[in-house]
């Protein structure tokens, strides 16, 4: 699987995340130890996105603020759970490897998000 390197604005970027989670599961097998890990990868990295059209959606300040802590959260809940799943399946890390990068690259943009607007108060 190939990650595009291109430039995304954010709700492009974690759609195309959420996408890439889809198309990655769907190429593991399924078994007692890979199922429960799918399942969480699957929420958590395909509500990235949903949450964060929620929060550029939100009618306040307070509510945008929570709603990005929610996508922060479920990056970095993503990022563990691939984590968990290459353990798993060390034969696919070289798929999980840009996954991991990407979740890793937008936990950082969400955690930069929420301090440059939490010192706005």
């Amino acid at each position: 699987m190939y990650i595009a390197r291109m430039k995304y604005d954010l709700k492009e970027r974690t759609c195309e995340f959420g996408k890439n989670i889809i198309r990655f599961v769907k190429q593991v097998p399924e078994n007692t130890i890979t199922r429960p890990l799918i399942l969480q990868i699957m929420r958590s990295g395909t509500s990235i996105g949903a949450n964060y059209c929620e929060a550029i959606n939100s009618g306040s300040k307070k509510d945008f603020m929570h709603k990005i802590c929610i996508v922060r959260k479920e990056a970095q809940e993503t990022y563990h759970w691939l984590i968990m799943l290459e353990t798993a399946t060390p034969e696919f890390s070289i798929i999980i490897k840009p996954l991991l990068q990407e979740s890793h690259e937008l936990i950082l943009i969400f955690n930069s998000i929420f301090h440059s607007r939490k010192s706005f108060n």
